[in-house]
């Protein structure tokens, strides 16, 4: 059996290698998605080929991550439950259609990845796989009763790490898992499975790396301009950049002023509740200077009308739908109502605070003259309003006229 495996290094797919090659007598041909790990990525290749695999292939996907995932999932606003800003729900769609290529290199008919059996991930890969190529052969590990017999929980992955001298970073004094890319990092399981863990105590906030505590920010405010083209960000502070670069560059300011820590507890795909603590230092920043660049060009009811979609579009990205006719298509609708939002936003970063200071547009809709309480010339005529408002209030009138008012 040959078996491309999504590996990240971690716990789960260090011990996965070696239970493949070493137990199951299987080829492993390892494969890493370069979605912006940074340092997580050093020493990958020779770690899995000393933990048993064949062969090895890191694929850099950093700027297809964030130009054709990211900045769409950005034009659409979409955040899931109100909170979560889909750090690791958009890299994975990518991720699997990068496995699909290499297996189809080595000739390889069978994909696996080590996604838990009570996560979303395993969903998001294998609607992923199932859209993109039907036919192959999918082992999901953490489904098998076999391996979850071994391995009932990550003490004794730790363990087997310990005997079988894999070196992973989790251990007894770093009890969860962690998940990093270009957009965020995620830290779910272990010790944060109490909601009631504050992991913001001096004892615990080591646990964050792209962000600095908010208290422990600088005590001056920073501030920064965006330019948007079409629903894109294409510049900040007056220099332009890549999409990727520029995440990059908004997660370093961000950071620093302590911005983008989100800790929550979302509904997962598969049935039951699950606590999270993510850090979204430059996504917070851009989804939130987008949103006040559409609140100056956008349309009135175009903007209702999106806005009504986002929560599905959130969902269909938080389940795995990202290949799905649905979400193409809202995705079209989205890209139309984009055309217009290009213009400049200015933010101030302090301690953990996004203020707008400041927004500029050629197509902006704001009339200083139609808004102004001030007296000025323009198409908007106060006496007009009267007969608007006894318009809106026919059926008022008429419900109470007819039933009574039934309200509390």
């Amino acid at each position: 059996m040959k078996i491309v495996l999504a590996y990240s290094g971690g716990l789960d797919t260090s011990v996965l290698v070696h239970w493949f090659a070493k137990e199951q007598n299987a080829e492993v041909i390892t494969y890493c998605a370069d979605v912006g790990q940074e340092e997580e990525l050093d020493g990958l290749e020779e770690k899995a080929l000393a933990t048993g695999a064949s062969a090895h292939r890191t694929v850099d996907l950093v700027d297809e991550f964030a130009s054709d995932f990211i900045f769409p999932m950005v034009r659409a606003e979409a955040v899931y439950e109100s909170q979560y800003l889909l750090g690791t729900s958009i890299a994975r769609p990518l991720i699997a259609k990068a496995q699909i290529d290499i297996a189809r290199e080595f000739g390889a008919d069978t994909v696996a990845h080590g996604a838990t059996g009570k996560g979303n991930d395993q969903c998001r890969f294998e609607l992923a796989f199932a859209a993109l190529a039907p036919e192959i052969k999918i082992i999901a590990p953490w489904r098998d009763a076999e391996f979850r017999e071994q391995f009932p929980g990550r003490t004794e992955m730790i363990e087997y790490c310990s005997q079988n001298g894999i070196d992973v970073e989790a251990s007894a004094s770093k009890p969860y898992s962690m998940d990093r890319n270009l957009w965020h990092i995620s830290y779910e399981a272990g010790i944060l499975e109490d909601p009631w863990f504050d992991p913001t105590t001096p004892d615990n906030k080591g646990m964050f790396k792209l962000s600095a505590d908010p208290a422990d920010a600088p005590d001056d405010p920073e501030y920064l301009e965006l330019e948007f083209e079409r629903g894109d960000c294409v510049a900040v502070n007056g220099e332009t950049l890549k999409p990727a670069d520029l995440v990059r560059r908004l997660n370093s300011l961000g950071g620093k002023h302590g911005i983008g820590r989100i800790d929550l507890v979302e509904n997962r795909f598969v049935g039951m509740k699950s606590r999270g603590i993510y850090e979204t230092p430059g996504g917070s920043i851009l989804l939130h200077a987008h949103r006040q660049l559409e609140t100056l060009t956008m349309d009135r009811e175009l903007m209702n009308l999106r806005d009504s979609l986002v929560p599905r579009y959130g969902q269909m990205v938080y389940n795995g739908f990202w290949y799905a006719p649905e979400r193409e298509a809202l995705q079209a609708l989205v890209d139309k109502s984009q055309e217009t939002v290009s213009g400049t936003i200015r933010l101030k970063l302090f301690k953990g605070n996004l203020m707008t200071v400041g927004r500029k547009s050629s197509f902006s809709l704001y009339d200083e003259g139609i808004a102004s309480m001030e007296k000025a010339d323009s198409d908007y005529r106060p006496e007009d309003a009267g007969g608007f408002i006894r318009l809106n209030a026919i059926r008022l009138r008429e419900r109470n006229r007819k039933q009574g008012y039934r309200g509390s």
